[in-house]
């Protein structure tokens, strides 16, 4: 692909970790569509940035990368929703983790939601910005490294193309 411009649909795109990717995105000269459940929501934030909105099946059309940015929570809900409409790669950005005295632990499944989010689709799912937060996201590019994993090559090339854009530092498989 070469570092060729991509049509990204960003899944998720009016929550802030979202929102601030997409931003990140059009900076980056990327054509970047804002999808939401709600249509004239999608349009609201995407106005702001310089992207295009649109409601979440609709944001997947025709795009070369999905990116799932929607909570862990409603992770494996919106890519289930989404699955007859998705047909480029996914790339998923949450991770679900418990937060308790001891630590923080991987939530109670043995697999990633990446994983479980493979399960429901057509298209191949790639993990990857697990250790960006929305607001390293907010004023520009995150300081350091972003890590990609998958076992797609063509998915894990297009998280990996994608992850350079959005961080100062490494896209790393």
């Amino acid at each position: 692909r070469g570092g060729a411009r991509m049509k990204i649909a960003v899944v998720g795109g009016t929550g802030d970790f979202g929102a601030n990717l997409a931003a990140r995105l059009v900076e980056a000269g990327q054509d970047v569509v804002v999808g939401s459940r709600d249509a004239e929501r999608a349009q609201a934030a995407a106005a702001e940035i310089g992207a295009r909105g649109a409601t979440n099946a609709e944001a997947v059309d025709g795009v070369d990368l999905v990116v799932l940015a929607v909570k862990a929570e409603a992770a494996l809900s919106t890519a289930a929703d989404l699955a007859a409409a998705i047909g480029a790669p996914v790339l998923s950005v949450a991770s679900e983790l418990r937060f308790t005295k001891a630590g923080i632990f991987p939530g109670g499944d043995e697999r990633s939601l990446a994983e479980r989010t493979q399960e429901l689709l057509d298209a191949p799912v790639a993990a990857g910005l697990h250790s960006l937060a929305a607001a390293t996201l907010a004023g520009g590019r995150a300081d350091g490294d972003a890590l990609v994993c998958g076992d797609d090559a063509d998915a894990k090339q297009r998280a990996l193309e994608l992850a350079a854009l959005v961080v100062t530092g490494r896209a790393l498989d």
